[in-house]
C-alpha cells in the first residue's frame, strides 16, 4: 500500500508595510546600529502601526493569497491550524478568527502555543490529519504580533522582534514528496530563562503587573542562546541520520529565526555551508512563528520538485524540533 504523506503545495506570507530601522530604535532605547548587527544579523524588521490591526488580519492577509496562488476555494479547505503566541485574544483562537475573515465555512481550526516552534508543531500536528486520511486541503498558518508583547523600554528584546504571517497548504501525496519524519521535543526548565510573565491564570493582568511591565515578552539571552544551538543542532543531526542520510543529501535547511550567530553555529555544527541555509533575518527579525514559512516563502522560485529540506526551530518553554520532507513542486 502507498504511503500517504502530507505534502506542502502552495507557500504565502504577509508583512507589515512599516519598518522599525536599527536607527530607529537608536532614539528609542540605549542601542546603536554597529551594537545589533553584530549581535543579532538584524537590519530592520516590519511593526504593525494601527492599533485596529491584530494578529488574525495578519494571518488572513497570507491565507487569501494561498488560496489565490493555488487555485483553492474557500469551501474547500477542511481545517486551518494557526501556531502564535499573540492571538487577538486569550479566546476565540486566532486560527477561528482567521477563517472567519477569509470565509472559510467548512474549516475547522485552532492555535497551537509553542512559542517560536509554533509553525514547526503546527505543521506537525497538521500532517496527522492529512495522513489518516482524515482531511484532504489543510491550511497551516505561523502568524504573530510581537510588538505589541515586547517592551520596547528594554534593550535586550526590543530589538529582536518583528510582525508577520505565513501560510502553508498541506494535501495528501503518494509520490513520495511531503513529510518524512519529524521530531518534538520540549523541556519546562525555560521557564525562568523565556517568558510572559502576567496575563495567564497563575499571574493576570492587575496594575501592580503593569506597573512592573510584566505584560510584555523576557528573555535571558544567554541560557537561551545556548539551547537553541544545542537543542536545533541535535534535532537536525538526529533527523538526518535516523532517515540514513548525511549533510550532503540535504538541499537546504530552514531554520527559525531568532538569532544570524545561533543559524550560523547550528551550520557549523553540523559542516553546513551557509549559502544553502535559509536566511532573512537580517529584513524581519525574529517573527516568531511566522520565521520558517517566510523562508520558504521568499525562497519558493529557487525550490525545484524533490529538494530535501529540513525544517527546525527552538522556542520558549523550551520546545524545539525538526521537519524532513521532500519539496512537492516547481517553485514559480
Amino acid at each position: 500500500m502507498t504511503k500517504i504523506r502530507a505534502a506542502i503545495t502552495g507557500i504565502a506570507g504577509y508583512v507589515p508595510e512599516d519598518k522599525l530601522t536599527n536607527a530607529d530604535l537608536e532614539k528609542m532605547v540605549d542601542t546603536n546600529d554597529e551594537w545589533i548587527r553584530a549581535r543579532t544579523g538584524i537590519q530592520e524588521r516590519r511593526i504593525v502601526k494601527d492599533p485596529t490591526i491584530a494578529t488574525s488580519d495578519l494571518g488572513a492577509e497570507a491565507v487569501r493569497e494561498l488560496l489565490r496562488k493555488t487555485g483553492t476555494k474557500p469551501e474547500e479547505v477542511d481545517m486551518l491550524v494557526c501556531g502564535t503566541v499573540t492571538a487577538d485574544y486569550r479566546f476565540p483562537d486566532a486560527a477561528n478568527m482567521i477563517s472567519y475573515k477569509v470565509g472559510l465555512p467548512n474549516a475547522v481550526g485552532y492555535d497551537v502555543n509553542a512559542a517560536c516552534s509554533g509553525f514547526l508543531f503546527t505543521l506537525i500536528t497538521a500532517s496527522q490529519f492529512i495522513e489518516t486520511g482524515k482531511y484532504k486541503k489543510i491550511v497551516v498558518v505561523g502568524a504573530d504580533m510581537m510588538s505589541r508583547i515586547v517592551d520596547y523600554e528594554d534593550r535586550a528584546t526590543c530589538i529582536l522582534f518583528g510582525d508577520a504571517a505565513g501560510a502553508v497548504l498541506l494535501e495528501p501525496n503518494s509520490e513520495g514528496y511531503g513529510i518524512h519524519d519529524s521530531i518534538m521535543k520540549a523541556d519546562g526548565v525555560g521557564l525562568e530563562h523565556l517568558y510572559l510573565k502576567a496575563g495567564g491564570a497563575r499571574y493576570p493582568i492587575t496594575h501592580e503587573a503593569i506597573d512592573a511591565r510584566e505584560q510584555f515578552a523576557y528573555q535571558n539571552g544567554r541560557p537561551v542562546f545556548k539551547s537553541a544551538v544545542r537543542g536545533m543542532s541535535g534535532v537536525v543531526k538526529q533527523i538526518i541520520e535516523q532517515n540514513d542520510l548525511t549533510p550532503k543529501d540535504i538541499d537546504w535547511v530552514t531554520p527559525h529565526q531568532a538569532n544570524q550567530r545561533i543559524i550560523e553555529a547550528v551550520a557549523n555544527m553540523m559542516d553546513f555551508p551557509m549559502e544553502r541555509v535559509m536566511v532573512n533575518i537580517h529584513k524581519y527579525g525574529n517573527t516568531t512563528s511566522a520565521t520558517i514559512p517566510l523562508c520558504l516563502w521568499e525562497w519558493e522560485s529557487q525550490l525545484k520538485k524533490g529538494d530535501r529540506i529540513v525544517l527546525t526551530a527552538f522556542g520558549g518553554g523550551y520546545t524545539w524540533g525538526s521537519i524532513l520532507l521532500t519539496w512537492a513542486y516547481d517553485g514559480e
